[in-house]
């Protein structure tokens, strides 16, 4: 049985009084077990639009569940994404304040900024050319559902689990680049909390926003230039606590560092 209109406002007022009271929820695939991916993106769309409307500005998009491991635990077969917005910037060299999320960890990416408007469908090809340049990045994840118990229809409803991201400072120009084979290194307090590369982001970090913009074309939307595209996680993601200080770096791309307070 899928959601009515009812379900599907409860469901986004659900998931935002979670956010404020910093009290994380039942999954939604509980509360409503007939709950479709579609009807998800919906519940999604209230909560964004609901933001947007208070006075936040869209700057991008994120992909999830880019790898194999992840998309397998949650029965799915390809990507989810979301909407990055203004008040989700987070600068280097500024303590996040963890106390206003409540279960966060956090991800290595590779964060591409598009130099042109696109519209899918498009090639990774296209992508490239559209691309002003890529730097590394450093995604905040949490979840309104309680314990991370989440199929995909939940954390595409939480706005596909975002919370925060922090960009790195340089741009680098495409080029000739082959982000299959970048590596990355995360390190969590100075020890070694994860390794990857490019390819395990759906095979190449830039199928991956292929991926996306052409998911996005199926619903009459584009990237616009200017905008931040997360493009997934190259491991891991790792918890995050007061006092936890983060560091990426990315073969080639540079480095991005955050701390938490």
């Amino acid at each position: 049985m899928s959601m009515n209109q009812k379900q599907i406002a409860q469901a986004a007022k659900s998931l935002a009084q979670a956010a404020k009271d910093r009290k994380p929820i039942a999954a939604l695939t509980e509360t409503y077990p007939g709950i479709t991916v579609e009807e998800a993106y919906r519940i999604q769309t209230i909560n964004v639009d609901a933001r947007i409307k208070a006075g936040a500005r869209v700057v991008g998009k994120k992909i999830g569940l880019t790898s194999p491991a992840m998309q397998q635990m949650l029965g799915v077969d390809e990507p989810d994404y979301g909407v990055l917005l203004d008040d989700m910037l987070v600068y280097q060299g500024v303590a996040f304040e963890t106390g206003t999320l409540l279960q966060p960890r956090i991800e290595g990416e590779i964060a591409f900024v598009m130099g042109k408007d696109l519209m899918g469908p498009v090639t990774p090809a296209e992508v490239a050319l559209a691309v002003a340049g890529v730097t590394p990045a450093l995604e905040i994840i949490d979840s309104r559902i309680k314990d991370w118990k989440i199929k995909i229809q939940d954390t595409v409803a939480d706005n596909a689990s975002s919370a925060a991201i922090v960009i790195g400072a340089s741009l680098i120009p495409l080029g000739e680049l082959d982000l299959r084979h970048v590596g990355f290194v995360l390190t969590k307090n100075g020890r070694l909390a994860g390794t990857g590369a490019g390819a395990a982001v759906l095979g190449s970090p830039i199928q991956s926003v292929a991926w996306l913009i052409n998911k996005m074309a199926e619903m009459g939307v584009g990237v616009k230039a200017g905008e931040i595209i997360l493009s997934g996680a190259a491991s891991a993601a790792v918890d995050v606590a007061p006092g936890d200080s983060i560091h990426l770096v990315v073969d080639r791309l540079g480095e991005v560092a955050c701390c938490f307070a």
